[in-house]
């Protein structure tokens, strides 16, 4: 249902309003201007004929919906539009008197907010328009928006204040099923200091990952405003606020060749060459841009979970250990294998291994990479006899997609 409402404007002419009064002559009052004409002036003044205008009924009409006195008002329903004339002016504002922005259309048929209107939020709108002879009407409307009764977590991978590498994507998991997804896309915006675009792709229902077209800029200072908490997620589910910052630390870029099992480190333009030794032909790495997910220490791997798995089984405490991706592809430490394997030969099942001593060493090969990485660093994989494509949701992986397709 709407509100709708025609107003009568009165004696406009060429959009204006006249008005029109009776005025004494003489500055005296209509009394005593009577006593002073007298019979005589009477007869030969005749008195001036009455004016009046016509009123004019405007042909527009004005709609707002929701009606007046909806309550549990989606923060989106608010719609405002006009038949039979132009919208001039449209106000909307909270309780306080905060004015919503919003656009009036081109042709001036309709007006929608610049953004979803707050959850729980009491507001008043006024519309104004006009018919082609400039004629006026007006509507008004108060309305109440509803109050979520469920909410959708939206957690991500960056710490607040935090520094990553250049490859960095920001991974955002929500806690229930995604429905409106341009609409939540829109609510998750990034200001950066030097004006770099980011953009989102959703990796199924529940998983928007966001970067720009190319590696950042060292020293870029980002913002992440989350805007969710009018957004319906889901029917009935809406988010929350807040803001994330983080910067963009040195630029370092880690080429991996497997053939040549050798790892070349291109860490604030300084270069350096690392024998490794990266997955045998039974476990191959992933080719392909992978990125530093987390720096996790010591990490217990065990043969038996990993499907497909030949060869002797194992159970080692790995040291300086870093994730590349969600299936369990890692950098890290390798004490147990001979000197002559790295540089020589590929025997790990998928990892990229670099020489380290048993409990870690911090002045091992591992040890010293270890310590100069970042959360967000790029690793970049070639020339391994692995066939299959590295899916862009493992891991930070979405630099393997094609800016046109993200």
């Amino acid at each position: 249902m709407r509100s709708i409402r025609r107003v009568v404007a009165v004696g406009l002419v060429g959009g204006a309003m006249t008005l029109t009064a009776a005025c004494g002559g003489g500055g005296g009052g209509g009394s005593a201007a009577k006593a002073d004409l007298g019979a005589g002036a009477a007869a030969s003044t005749p008195a001036a004929a009455p004016t009046s205008a016509v009123p004019k009924v405007s042909k527009a009409a004005v709609s707002i919906e929701p009606k007046a006195g909806s309550v549990d008002v989606a923060p989106n329903a608010l719609k405002v539009g006009v038949t039979g004339g132009k919208l001039t002016t449209v106000k909307v504002s909270d309780k306080a008197g905060k004015e919503v922005p919003g656009t009036i259309s081109a042709d001036g048929a309709s007006w929608v907010p610049s953004a979803a209107l707050a959850v729980g939020t009491a507001y008043q709108v006024s519309a104004m328009a006009a018919d082609a002879d400039g004629a006026v009407a007006t509507a008004d409307s108060g309305f109440t928006t509803l109050t979520p009764t469920a909410l959708a977590k939206a957690s991500d991978n960056v710490d607040n204040d935090a520094t990553y590498g250049v490859g960095m994507i920001v991974s955002v998991d929500f806690s229930k099923d995604v429905k409106n997804k341009d609409e939540v896309a829109k609510g998750i915006t990034f200001e950066t200091s030097n004006g770099t675009v980011v953009k989102g792709h959703w990796f199924g229902d529940r998983r928007l990952d966001f970067r720009p077209e190319q590696y950042w800029v060292p020293g870029t200072k980002v913002v992440v405003h989350y805007r969710l908490k009018s957004v319906e997620i889901a029917p009935g589910v809406y988010g929350g606020d807040r803001d994330e910052p983080f910067t963009i630390g040195r630029s370092q870029i880690s080429t991996v060749d497997a053939a040549a099992h050798k790892m070349t480190v291109v860490s604030a333009g300084q270069s350096s060459d690392i024998d490794i030794t990266s997955g045998s032909d039974d476990h191959p790495t992933w080719n392909g841009t992978m990125v530093i997910m987390s720096k996790e220490g010591t990490v217990r791997m065990q043969s038996s979970t990993l499907p497909g798995m030949t060869g002797a089984p194992y159970d080692l405490q790995v040291p300086h250990s870093m994730r590349l991706t969600t299936s369990g592809t890692y950098v890290h430490g390798n004490w147990w294998a001979k000197n002559s394997i790295f540089g020589g030969d590929n025997v790990s099942h998928g990892c990229v291994g670099l020489k380290d001593a048993e409990g870690g060493s911090d002045s091992s090969s591992m040890g010293k990479f270890y310590a100069g990485s970042l959360v967000g660093d790029v690793v970049v994989v070639k020339n391994s006899i692995k066939k299959e494509t590295l899916d862009p949701s493992n891991g930070l992986s979405g630099w393997n997609l094609q800016w046109g397709s993200w």
